[in-house]
């Protein structure tokens, strides 16, 4: 007697919240009960093969109304008219309100935060947000995203709704530093992680669960005390630290005037002259920096200015520098290369 009257309960309760095991119910219901009155009626076009039952069905209770298939004995229209047709109707706005509801739930909730994107890969996270300075990121990011490149997702304390919809997804926290938020961003899966707290400590605590819950990703992390950035270079080689380069930019200027449109132009993904990195695949044979040099700019109209290799940034490197594979290039250009595309061996040819 305690299963049924619990099993009762359920099912009252799916009734008065209309949930989709009941919708569903109430549906096959209809459709086998209205199978079971037209076969009795003798509509033998409607029941004879079960295909041309449901889309009767399906076109009466849509209201589409085709007309090909329709009952011809009086009987089976006044079943139609009692049973059928309203039923079905009240059946399928039912239904498409529901999920109509459900859809706009779903939105609403990615809209507050409430999303989930732990499947996602292959994208960047950004941690933290600062009103003016974090909605530039992510536009630069989104202006450079690939076409099948996911959407990066932001993560912020305290906001009530997203306040990047045009660039970004959106998961509300109450701490940075939070494995399951961070898991629920698809962090596993993220390409980067780009973390930038209210303060420091907020951000190097945010740091130390992405490097332990996002493995495989690059971390760049900004900081507003430059001895903590240097700090985090030491003791977090993964992790690269960014630091305010005003003074450095101020000092520069001043002894050559320029230096900081140099810089601007450099970073800015609306310049022409934007740097860029490439990652060196692995070789058939070992290539020279010199010869990469002259036939990148021969073949890519590309500027090489750099090369990072086994930790180190060289941004003047010796011609007869060789390259193994795994290295990575700075160029300027007027556009990202797709390693892929490029004819690796072909770089290796002398003039």
């Amino acid at each position: 007697m305690l299963f049924i009257a619990t099993f009762l309960r359920r099912v009252y309760l799916s009734l008065g919240e209309l949930a989709w095991s009941a919708l569903l119910l109430i549906l096959a219901i209809h459709v086998f009960v209205s199978y079971l009155l037209f076969f009795v009626a003798g509509e033998s076009d409607l029941v004879s093969n079960p295909i041309d039952f449901l889309y009767y069905y399906m076109v009466t209770a849509t209201t589409v109304g085709y007309g090909d298939l329709s009952p011809k004995s009086g009987l089976g229209r006044i079943i139609a008219i009692v049973f059928v047709l309203p039923g079905g109707i009240a059946i399928f706005t039912a239904v498409l309100g529901k999920l109509l509801t459900g859809i706009g739930t779903v939105w609403r909730n990615r809209m507050r935060g409430l999303g989930d994107y732990t499947d996602r890969t292959g994208h960047i996270v950004v941690l933290g947000w600062q009103d003016g300075q974090t909605h530039q990121t992510l536009r630069l990011l989104n202006a450079e995203r690939l076409a099948k490149e996911p959407m990066s997702v932001l993560i912020a304390k305290d906001i009530s709704e997203n306040p990047a919809a045009d660039c970004a997804d959106y998961i509300r926290t109450e701490r940075l530093a939070d494995a399951e938020v961070l898991t629920r961003a698809g962090g596993s899966g993220a390409r980067t992680i780009i973390v930038r707290g209210a303060n420091d400590d907020e951000t190097l605590a945010a740091v130390l669960i992405a490097e332990d819950h996002a493995p495989h990703a690059h971390i760049v992390a900004y900081f507003s005390d430059d001895r903590t950035a240097q700090m985090v270079k030491q003791l977090r080689p993964r992790v690269e630290a960014v630091g305010s380069l005003a003074e450095e930019l101020l000092s520069r200027s001043a002894r050559d005037p320029g230096s900081s449109e140099v810089a601007a132009r450099l970073l800015s993904v609306a310049s022409k002259d934007t740097a860029f990195s490439l990652p060196v695949p692995a070789l058939q044979a070992p290539l020279r920096y010199g010869d990469i040099f002259l036939n990148l700019k021969r073949r890519h109209n590309v500027t090489l200015v750099g090369m990072l290799s086994n930790g180190v940034t060289d941004l003047n490197c010796r011609d007869a520098a060789m390259l193994q594979g795994g290295e990575t290039l700075y160029y300027i250009s007027v556009m990202r290369l797709d390693p892929a595309a490029i004819g690796w061996a072909l770089l290796g040819e002398t003039s």
